[in-house]
């Protein structure tokens, strides 16, 4: 089991920059593809970003150029730089694991085993 806990959510002027951190605990993820993804109330969770166990990463078009997801095995920890933020960027972010399989990490949120709770990211205009 891998335990996933988010922090860095909270409310920002549009043009302004949020950095999130997912804690994971119970297994290292040195192994695993982590992800982030964003839900808005009514809606369905959506990718925001994902680095595969090898260190390859992807990205959701809305949010290339302005974000930038990392990882620091050594503290079993994922980061999302978040950049130029917008306010359609507001959102529940989610973070996500999944053991890794190949080199790119999937981009769909049925793929992904483990989940965090989630943090509110909301961003004024």
């Amino acid at each position: 089991q891998v335990h996933l806990v988010e922090s860095g959510g909270g409310l920002v002027q549009a043009g302004g920059s949020l950095r999130l951190s997912c804690a994971a605990s119970g297994r290292t993820i040195s192994s695993y593809d982590m992800a982030w993804f964003r839900q808005v109330p009514g809606k369905e969770r959506d990718f925001v970003a994902a680095i595969s166990w090898s260190g390859w990463s992807t990205y959701a078009d809305s949010v290339k150029g302005r974000f930038t997801i990392s990882r620091d095995n050594a503290k079993n920890t994922v980061y999302l730089q978040m950049n130029s933020l917008k306010p359609e960027d507001t959102a529940v972010y989610y973070c996500a694991a999944t053991v890794g399989s190949g080199y790119v990490s999937p981009t769909t949120s049925d793929e992904y085993a483990y989940w965090g709770q989630g943090t509110q990211v909301t961003v004024s205009s």
